[in-house]
């Protein structure tokens, strides 16, 4: 018998509905920007994502970027960077469009655009990179010193890796 209703069996505990999955926020974006009173170069800095799952980590990038240089309106990437491509990234508060490049664009660069701000290309750290070696690729991107393209950032550092001391 059910209590509350004096009729039927009584609720079983399975019977409740089930509860919604609790969703974590996603870690906070891997960044270093150039300063911006220095006149950009080819790289505006760096990002290392956790993943290669854009949907899951332009938000956080996004955010960083709302929040001190401008609502992130566009980006574009090379075609291969990313395993899915769409056109209409939603995040927090809006929709990111994406112009995807089959050539003629650095592969491991992110182009970001801020309705009349203007646009960041940052070095694109592969997620699975050794911890150090993302401090260090981070580090010179962001260096105004440095004039080197994503690539050939990326391939510097791994042609010509720091020495270890003895």
């Amino acid at each position: 018998m059910n209590p509350h209703t004096g009729t039927g069996p009584p609720p079983r505990t399975g019977d409740r509905a089930p509860s919604r999955p609790v969703r974590t926020p996603p870690p906070p974006a891997r960044l270093a920007l150039r300063p911006p009173t220095f006149p950009p170069g080819p790289l505006c800095g760096a990002w290392w994502p956790h993943t290669d799952d854009l949907m899951a980590e332009l938000p956080a990038l996004t955010e960083a970027f709302d929040a001190t240089r401008g609502r992130v309106s566009r980006m574009a990437s090379h075609r291969d960077t990313w395993p899915a491509a769409p056109c209409d990234l939603p995040v927090p508060g809006h929709t990111v469009k994406a112009a995807w490049f089959a050539s003629g664009f650095d592969p491991h660069m992110i182009r970001l655009f801020s309705y009349g701000v203007g646009r960041w290309d940052l070095l694109v750290v592969p997620p699975r990179t050794e911890s150090a070696t993302a401090a260090r690729l981070m580090a010179a991107a962001a260096d105004p010193a440095l004039h080197l393209t994503a690539s050939e950032l990326l391939a510097a550092e791994l042609h010509d890796p720091p020495k270890e001391t003895p």
